[in-house]
């Protein structure tokens, strides 16, 4: 069996009952950063060994960690903050099992963009969730094909390029399109700010945001 299992992405009480007995029973955790998770599973007393699986090293291990579940081994599979898979590695590894008839179990918890869309104040009866845009080739194509989107859609955003984004956001979809700047979700300085496009440019100018970012736009009407 590989579990997929959710971890907090900023307050460590987000973390479940059932996760920490999974990550507790299962013979090996995967571990986007084996030393961030560490930090992590020292504070709830899980001594579960770790192995590194992450976006430059799962084509090469793959077939391994196939092989061992294979074996009846059961396995976790973790990233730095929040449910594998959403924007990061755990993709290769689910579609693998899934293609070999190995039991995969998903358990739900904490991903930063349903707080980010329910705090917004914007229409979420329909939404589009993006991820992180590319930074150069294909960019525009995206803002282009966003832009003209009837229904809400999400960006994650570094805090050096926020500015940029929301430049580019104006550019596409107009000055006083509504849009919210989540930052910082379930962590103590959390900052979730709803108003214009044109007024989150201004609120945040180069360089001055922190944490990560969740960008949510209304759709065009």
């Amino acid at each position: 069996m590989l579990y997929v299992v959710p971890t907090p992405i900023g307050n460590l009480e987000d973390m479940t009952f059932r996760a920490l007995s999974v990550l507790k029973s299962v013979s090996l955790i995967l571990a986007e950063d084996t030393r961030t998770s560490k930090k992590l599973l020292d504070h709830y007393a899980v001594s579960t060994p770790l192995r590194a699986y992450h976006a430059h090293n799962e084509h090469g291990v793959l077939d391994g960690i196939i092989a061992q579940l294979q074996t009846g081994l059961d396995m976790a599979l973790i990233s730095d903050a929040g449910t594998p898979s959403i924007s990061d590695p755990g993709f290769l590894l689910v579609r693998a099992c899934v293609q070999a008839a190995i039991p995969v179990q998903c358990l739900p918890g904490p991903t930063a963009f349903v707080p980010a869309l329910v705090a917004a104040g914007l229409p979420m009866d329909k939404f589009y969730f993006e991820g992180f845009l590319p930074h150069k080739k294909g960019r525009q194509t995206r803002l282009k094909y966003l832009a003209e989107l009837p229904v809400t859609f999400i960006l994650y955003e570094s805090p050096h390029r926020l500015h940029k984004c929301l430049a580019q956001l104006v550019e596409h979809c107009g000055a006083e399109r509504p849009a919210a700047v989540c930052r910082e979700i379930s962590k103590l300085h959390e900052e979730i700010t709803s108003s214009t496009l044109a007024a989150l440019l201004e609120k945040y100018p180069e360089e001055t945001a922190r944490g990560e970012i969740v960008v949510v736009v209304a759709g065009k009407h």
